[in-house]
């Protein structure tokens, strides 16, 4: 493998975050591989998510939105489909829009991984038991690849040393409360969170609640309501995803909804328990040994997240 291209369609941090893992797992594997990154939106990893320092070579092909507009099979066509020069030997297609492989698809390439239209589109017809881009990628290519989970002492010291001076104890229980994206009803009432924390207090547990400092509403109505709550934050003049990863590693362990901070805290590698509504836990929570998941699907045959109890919660924790 001298060339990997890795396609993401998502636009939001933490779906750049979601595939560290995968990122560091083929770096890893593949030592001797020039990995590329082709986003449909801004790379993170050059901006944002910086702080976490996953290296990548970013395919710029001065497209905004690429695979989400039907003639960009003719831009690929005009511009790269007979440069040998330009040939991956594996795309990574890591979305299900057919809409979006079929136009990925038109890069040159040898190898094509894709679970759009139930693998279809690959190269090889393999079937997959597992939502996991690691183990499918291993089953395709017939080769074991490890994954490498994100090692929260490799952030910069800078941030660790600030989580360690704005956590500097230890059981402390961690909350993500609200969400980023407000296409879905991803959230749990402020008042179940509240009622959690208060009972987490009762158990010696210090409650932390990771929430931007400009939502002083939300802050207020906890502080007054969770007497010893910690709202980390706030109380610093750092801000960035990373910043939120070097806090969560200072946690016993946290609950959050299904929101970019929960892939932040994620690569912390604590136990964690996560809610999900209408959207999918399979697809979206974190791959690791160390989360459970409450899906109010599978609880209670609804997407309404708020059918979840604070006991149900509770008794996980």
């Amino acid at each position: 493998m001298k060339k990997i291209l890795i396609y993401n369609s998502g636009g939001g941090l933490g779906d750049s975050i979601q595939i560290i893992p995968l990122l560091l797992s083929l770096k890893n594997h593949y030592r001797r591989s020039n990995i590329f990154y082709l986003g449909a939106h801004p790379n993170h990893f050059d901006g944002k998510l910086k702080e976490y320092n996953i290296k990548t070579q970013t395919l710029e092909l001065n497209l905004k939105y690429f695979g989400f507009r039907w003639w960009h099979i003719l831009f690929v066509n005009k511009n790269y489909k007979k440069k040998n020069d330009f040939k991956f030997d594996l795309i990574i297609d890591l979305q299900s829009k057919l809409r979006n492989s079929l136009i990925l698809k038109r890069i040159p390439h040898i190898d094509f991984y894709s679970t759009t239209f139930n693998n279809f589109l690959s190269t090889r017809k393999v079937k997959y038991k597992s939502k996991d881009h690691i183990e499918n990628l291993s089953i395709f290519l017939n080769e074991k690849i490890k994954t490498i989970n994100f090692n929260c002492n490799k952030l910069p010291k800078n941030l660790l040393n600030e989580a360690k001076k704005l956590l500097p104890k230890s059981n402390y229980i961690g909350f993500s409360i609200t969400q980023g994206n407000e296409y879905r009803k991803k959230s749990w009432s402020i008042y179940k969170f509240i009622s959690l924390a208060n009972k987490s207090l009762i158990k010696n547990k210090i409650p932390v609640f990771f929430i931007e400092k400009n939502q002083e509403h939300i802050i207020e109505k906890i502080k007054n309501q969770v007497p010893g709550a910690l709202f980390p934050e706030t109380k610093s003049e750092l801000s960035c995803p990373a910043l939120v990863t070097a806090l969560t590693s200072r946690l016993d362990q946290a609950v959050s909804i299904d929101n970019g901070v929960m892939h932040m805290m994620a690569l912390a590698n604590i136990p964690m328990i996560v809610l999900f509504g209408p959207t999918s836990p399979e697809k979206f929570a974190p791959k690791n040994n160390y989360t459970k998941t409450l899906d109010s699907k599978k609880l209670h045959d609804t997407k309404d997240i708020e059918s979840i109890s604070v006991e149900e919660v509770y008794n996980l924790i």
